[in-house]
């Protein structure tokens, strides 16, 4: 088999990859291990910068409307509303569905398998006896490709975790609620009209019923509501790359590197970094540059704001923000965007 592109890795930004290249006019096999939905521990939150770039790729994922976002500690509030647009709370799975289908609808070839590694030269890549002219690494923050290339980065700073689950209640909010506990941010996220996701980022082994407990506003509401999904966990989430390609192989997504969950701007840089992967080899676009630009923000102001968060300062990231709600407001809206 020989292909204009393999991608590898069948999450959302995989599969966002894959349709840029076919959109783009070039033959695409994508390689997944899992063949059903692929569900992952994280907020859920599509940031109102990311729906433009799904709908140029042919994508409406249903959901509920997020309008802001809201830092909660005790007796403190810190709340933002967008100034354009609207974000999207949006069920992991359901964002799955919609991108495979898509994928499915632009003629993507599939081929089940798991990839720990590959050759290159000059002209092409040759991965699980498919021969490309590129390959897109999209396998996610514990990247095997990643890793095979020898683009892996010894992490640094500490280690946190996320977990999620759902529950059956009605969203009370159409913010993306922050509540700051002692050592960990529960975010919560309306995904469907009556239904909530709750997820936690923190230190390993952090206790995800103990938390909720230890927030009354928090808790009082979900008193009673049954799950509406298992609880998940993913990390740890701080992932480092030496640059985000080698030769032929381009890192896109987690793959690439990733800072943190703590702003919800993940998908919105992985869909930024599929469409310029794909630049890359039909307009020969600097895909090392153009990835930094892409990034740059993101990874200064999230970079300072997990050190604050995992630190002395933590306590008052909260009042500060209430306090200064033009820096607050305009850090918010620079990542929404």
């Amino acid at each position: 088999m020989s292909v204009d592109v393999v991608v590898v890795g069948g999450g959302p930004v995989g599969l966002a990859s894959a349709i840029e290249a076919r959109l783009a006019g070039l033959t695409v096999t994508l390689i997944e291990p899992r063949e059903s939905s692929i569900d992952k521990a994280c907020g859920e939150g599509l940031m109102p910068g990311a729906l433009p770039l799904l709908e140029r790729l042919g994508i409406d994922p249903p959901g509920m409307p997020l309008r802001g976002v809201s830092y909660l500690a005790p007796g403190r509030r810190a709340e933002y509303r967008f100034a354009r647009g609207t974000g999207r709370g949006v069920r992991r799975v359901a964002l799955h569905d919609a991108l495979s289908a898509r994928a499915d609808q632009l003629g993507v070839e599939r081929v089940v398998g798991r990839v720990d590694g590959f050759t290159q030269d000059s002209t092409g890549v040759t991965v699980n006896g498919i021969r490309a002219g590129w390959m897109f690494a999209a396998d996610g923050l514990h990247s095997t490709v990643r890793v095979a290339a020898g683009l892996d980065r010894p992490r640094g700073g500490a280690r946190r975790y996320g977990l999620r689950q759902h529950f059956f209640v009605a969203p009370w909010s159409e913010l993306i609620e922050v509540h700051w506990a002692a050592h960990a941010e529960v975010y919560v996220t309306p995904v469907a009209e009556d239904t909530v996701g709750v997820a936690i980022l923190g230190p390993q082994r952090t206790d995800f019923a103990e938390t909720v407990r230890g927030i009354p506003e928090l808790s009082s509401k979900l008193e009673g509501a049954a799950p509406a999904s298992s609880l998940r966990g993913a990390g740890p989430f701080r992932q480092r790359s030496r640059r985000p390609s080698a030769g032929r192989l381009l890192l896109v997504g987690d793959a690439s590197g990733y800072v943190d969950a703590i702003t919800g701007e993940g998908l919105r840089l992985g869909l930024d970094q599929a469409r310029l992967a794909v630049q890359h080899v039909t307009d020969g676009l600097d895909y090392d540059r153009a990835w930094a630009r892409s990034t740059r923000d993101f990874r200064r102001l999230t970079s300072g704001l997990v050190w604050a968060a995992t630190g002395p300062l933590r306590s008052a990231i909260v009042p500060a923000a209430a306090a200064l709600p033009r820096v607050y407001g305009a850090v918010v809206e620079r990542l929404a965007r």
